[in-house]
């Protein structure tokens, strides 16, 4: 009796301790569940304020992350809420004010003080930030778009690079690249790279005055100040700024907008403030800009960023279906999926991650596996050429070789090696199945052998698939590749 009226003494206690410490466990377990990349991108910044009548009240840096929490979190949230609150009902999530509001670093104690601040000394800064300076509101910045998020390639090396190296040079009395000017076509990372460079930089150093813009916006603040005959402070606040970064560069028009916006990047980087600037073209080929302009900007570090290959596609594509399979339980991306996306989907960054979340999407309302089957039904609106091509021999074979890493004279000579023999027979099927060509004309392609050989190639392909599912995904894949 003494143990049971213990424990039922005990049992309330749980229930009066101070939320805030209720609620550090419920992170704790939030970190451990969801993993450190989403905890920190949603969580870090989340406060408890109450917790009575069944309701636990929370709050937020932003109306964006209130009502993402809200779609995106709400039932993992409440759930493990309730290992502290049982009785809990439901969650309410609110807005901190002021509605942006930066939190300066921890002070260090006297055993840590360091010449230089880390990053592990800082308070995590809200989500999204919105940046601006003297009451003139900048573009919001992405929590997702920063630096970890960003997948490096061949094509866009230089310029991550240099990016970097301009946020973590930020500080130094003399920037290497000033200009730092980003070109390429839409959807390869120029807007990453600018949030990330913002993200960095404020994340050093928060009271750093960080002015992100599209050119658009630029030009709205402009024409309003010129409206309200203020341009002259306008053009004041824009030159005691830290780091301006503009985006979208090919869309500043008009030669008075654009003679100040001149006037106003040679004061900053005359003053050794930082310029960053992205466009579509390099500053030669932005017509639309005098000489003059065209000559400044170009005269810091001009990086392109150029189209992804396939490797870099691939990457990309990992990690969102990394990032989606760790979000959404049961969903599953194989890599045969994954393949046939990287090699269909060529164009952009942006295409490549609107694929993966209608993936996810169906998955969540159908219930569906993801198969490549499904995966071409979704994205079939996101590729070029639906219509099917004629297949040719020559075709099946550069894709075959590509596929399992052997060269084309292999898979026509005489050798035997089972590295070459399976290719070569799935070659062969795929002749038969997707080409007009009779046995014995596929046994001359494939490097003048006998029809009998095609057709027992043929017969063991068929015989492996039905026990294979792996070799039937890869020669579904090859299939659609090769007709698409």
């Amino acid at each position: 009796m003494r143990t049971v009226a213990h424990a039922q003494a005990q049992a309330p206690q749980k229930q009066q301790c101070a939320p805030s410490d209720a609620w550090s466990r419920v992170k704790i377990r939030l970190r451990g569940e969801l993993g450190e990349d989403v905890y920190a991108s949603w969580f870090r910044g989340v406060e408890v304020e109450q917790v009575g009548d069944g309701v636990i009240h929370l709050t937020v840096a932003t109306r964006f992350l209130r009502n993402w929490l809200r779609t995106h979190y709400y039932e993992s949230v409440l759930r493990l809420a309730r290992s502290e609150w049982p009785t809990a009902e439901r969650l309410e999530f609110t807005v901190r004010q002021p509605h942006f509001a930066i939190e300066l670093p921890k002070e260090p104690t006297q055993e840590r003080r360091t010449p230089a601040m880390t990053t592990s000394d800082l308070t995590p800064l809200p989500m999204p930030l919105r940046t601006g300076y003297g009451g003139f509101e900048g573009s919001p910045l992405d929590p997702r778009l920063s630096f970890g998020s960003f997948v490096v390639g061949a094509s866009n090396k230089l310029a991550h690079a240099a990016a970097q190296q301009v946020a973590s040079a930020f500080s130094s009395p003399q920037s290497p690249f000033n200009p730092l000017f980003l070109h390429g076509n839409v959807g390869l990372g120029k807007t990453h790279l600018l949030h990330a460079i913002s993200w960095e930089i404020k994340q050093q150093k928060p009271e750093a005055e960080v002015l992100y813009l599209t050119a658009e916006r630029f030009m709205s603040g402009f024409v309003q100040a010129l409206r309200a005959r203020d341009a002259l402070a306008f053009k004041e606040k824009l030159r005691n700024i830290d780091i301006l970064l503009i985006d979208d560069m090919e869309f500043l028009q008009g030669p008075t907008i654009q003679q100040e916006f001149c006037h106003t990047l040679n004061s900053l980087i005359d003053g050794g403030r930082q310029v960053v600037v992205a466009a579509d073209r390099a500053p030669t080929h932005l017509d639309k800009l005098d000489k003059r302009m065209q000559s400044r900007l170009g005269g810091g570090l001009v990086a392109q960023i150029k189209a992804m290959d396939y490797d870099l596609r691939h990457q990309i594509l990992e990690r969102r279906a990394e990032e989606a399979c760790t979000d959404t339980k049961g969903l599953e991306v194989s890599e045969t999926v994954l393949a046939f996306l990287a090699e269909r989907l060529t164009e952009s960054g942006r295409e490549l991650e609107g694929a993966v979340h209608r993936l996810r999407a169906s998955y969540q309302l159908t219930d569906e596996p993801v198969t490549i089957a499904v995966a071409e039904q979704i994205v079939r609106d996101l590729m070029r050429g639906t219509e099917p091509r004629r297949v040719r021999i020559d075709d099946i074979l550069r894709t075959v070789s590509k596929h399992y890493g052997v060269n084309r004279g292999d898979l026509l000579s005489g050798r035997r090696n089972r590295s070459i023999v399976r290719p070569r027979q799935i070659g062969m099927y795929l002749a038969k199945l997707l080409t007009s060509r009779s046995l014995p004309e596929i046994g001359r392609r494939f490097g003048n052998r006998d029809h009998t050989t095609v057709l027992h190639a043929i017969r063991k392909v068929e015989q492996l698939m039905s026990d294979d599912n792996q070799l039937r995904e890869e020669i579904e894949l090859l299939k659609r590749l090769l007709r698409d």
